[in-house]
């Protein structure tokens, strides 16, 4: 595998547990917590972060389309923290097997973006992915903080 498959793969893990860590330890009530208008619970950022990942690198990057229902992303509830922790393990491991098969030449491959009238290269789609997780990672965190602190 290329050193540029081995660099994303470490930087998708790291986010992942990044993730993991703002989700960690908290009851059903800290994960459907929502701080403030416009905003969104933990439950749903983990949600809608395996939704993405699995349409920008399965749909468009590995060329493997699944529906989406992106809006369903963000009215989910009730999902345990060993619901998102098993999303995000499935999530990560599709996308790091999806990325083996890949190889430099691919990434400059045009795909449709389904359900949208665009084109974008597959090296795009996947630094894309990277970060659209990192902007939710900062998300998870600062709500993971404005949950520690709600009461003090």
């Amino acid at each position: 595998m290329h050193s540029f498959f081995e660099d994303f793969i470490n930087r998708h893990a790291d986010f992942h547990r990044q993730l993991e860590a703002a989700i960690d330890g908290l009851p059903q009530e800290g994960l459907d917590w929502v701080p403030g208008d416009d905003m969104n619970s933990l439950c749903v950022l983990v949600v809608h972060v395996v939704g993405a990942e699995r349409f920008w690198c399965g749909t468009v990057a590995f060329d493997d389309p699944a529906p989406r229902d992106r809006d369903a992303e963000f009215r989910v509830r009730g999902l345990s923290l060993a619901d998102l922790k098993d999303a995000l393990t499935h999530s990560r491991t599709y996308v790091h097997n999806g990325l083996a098969r890949l190889t430099l030449d691919d990434l400059t491959q045009v795909r449709d973006v389904r359900g949208r009238d665009r084109q974008v290269r597959v090296g795009w789609a996947l630094l894309h992915v990277l970060d659209h997780i990192a902007l939710h990672v900062g998300h998870a965190q600062i709500t993971r903080q404005l949950w520690d602190q709600r009461n003090r």
